[in-house]
């Protein structure tokens, strides 16, 4: 068991260092927002040439009250417009290569205290905020330059882009806040954001596609992984090692626990499958990850059903296999909840930060202090510093 302890703080140093993901709050697109395309002709007070083929561009209403609209010529170069309500602060659109904020090349629009547009390229190379750069960014505008306007009570952020390689559908992030950039165009935090999937493929034909990834379905996806292979299943390998002298309770909780581990593990799949099909983020070691872990998980599942009698020589043998694998299974389940949180980071704030990091350091505590307990013969069966493979108890499954 040193190499579980090993593994488990190293996955605690590599947690503590990362930033976690941010709770969005997405709204469902209602009718008022859909009307919002239809509030104001833009060709009234954009210049060319934008007040040229705005009348024409398809209209999508996104989130919140952000509006999208867009036209692309031939040669890959793309007219965007977005708009949104407006009191003060700043709105923008950012451009992300896998959902990520970190990373991506976003548009930023205000109107200052005196009344003056003002509009920038940002590149977020990281989530503090002298890590937001400002009139730098991988956006390939064009010699028509940017535009904001305000029109009653919405903003409208106009500018043509270039994209080297045509891509149907794109990550676009979208976020706001009340308070404005510094005198030196440096961005505030912002109030709130999320990241969307827009189909680029139909700008032509004026339809759009749009699918919304809601920061509720990340947090459901993380706290199914993080009860399931955080905390359920090494609940349940602990009890199998360390209340072997209550028998048979450490057998049914044993079970009771590494099933209800692995219905909240399946469960963070499908939910992960899901978030995968919408936002096509490029995340292989992940996802790769996650496919072995419910693969390693089934196999436990059906070695369960499948373990030979106590008296068989294939018992040991058996033993062997459902200790390595369920020990496999633990380490790579705790890497992969620490991979989910680093691809999933948007400037969050601590939250999962703490919450794993609260989870880890309790299950190690636990489990140090318990094998100490043991060693000293305080718990555990006559023979519990023998390796529990070995033990010939009519249940002896464990994951330990």
């Amino acid at each position: 068991m040193r190499p579980f302890v090993g593994l488990y703080i190293l996955c605690l140093l590599i947690s503590q260092d990362l930033p976690f993901l941010a709770a969005d709050d997405v709204n469902a697109i209602n009718d008022s927002t859909q009307n919002l395309c239809f509030a104001s002709r833009l060709s009234d007070f954009l210049p060319p040439p934008y007040s040229n083929i705005s009348d024409n561009m398809p209209c999508t209403p996104l989130w919140n009250t952000f509006v999208l609209r867009y036209s692309e010529s031939r040669d890959n170069v793309m007219t965007i417009i977005v708009s949104a309500l407006y009191t003060t602060g700043w709105v923008g659109i950012g451009f992300s290569k896998d959902g990520r904020m970190v990373g991506s090349s976003a548009m930023i629009g205000w109107i200052s205290k005196k009344g003056h547009a003002k509009i920038k390229q940002y590149y977020l190379q990281g989530t503090e905020r002298d890590q937001v750069v400002p009139d730098q960014g991988e956006l390939q505008l064009q010699k028509v330059p940017p535009v904001v306007a305000l029109h009653g009570a919405m903003i409208y952020l106009a500018f043509q882009v270039k994209f080297v390689v045509r891509v149907p559908r794109r990550a676009v992030i979208l976020a706001f806040s009340t308070a404005y950039p510094s005198k030196l165009g440096r961005l505030t935090k912002h109030d709130d954001k999320t990241t969307v999937i827009v189909d680029f493929s139909k700008a032509a034909s004026g339809a759009s596609s749009i699918t919304t990834t809601t920061s509720t379905e990340k947090t459901k996806h993380g706290v199914m992984a993080i009860l399931g292979w955080g905390f359920l299943l090494p609940v349940g390998a602990i009890l199998a090692r360390y209340l072997r002298h209550k028998d048979p309770l450490w057998y049914y909780l044993h079970i009771c626990l590494q099933f209800t581990g692995f219905i909240f593990g399946l469960a963070a799949v499908i939910l992960g499958i899901q978030l995968y099909n919408r936002i096509h983020p490029n995340i292989p070691a992940h996802r790769g990850i996650g496919i072995f872990l419910l693969v390693l998980s089934i196999l436990q599942v059906l070695a369960f059903f499948a373990r030979p009698q106590k008296e068989t020589k294939l018992r040991r043998y058996w033993n062997w296999y459902h200790h390595w694998i369920g020990r496999i299974s633990l380490f790579f389940g705790a890497v992969n909840i620490v991979l989910g949180i680093r691809m999933a980071n948007n400037g969050g704030g601590d939250g999962w930060k703490i919450g794993y990091g609260f989870v880890l350091s309790l299950t190690l505590l636990a489990f140090v202090v318990l094998e100490i307990l043991r060693i000293r013969g305080s718990i555990g069966s006559p023979s519990s510093h023998t390796s529990p493979s070995f033990e010939a108890h009519p249940s002896s499954s464990t994951s330990v």
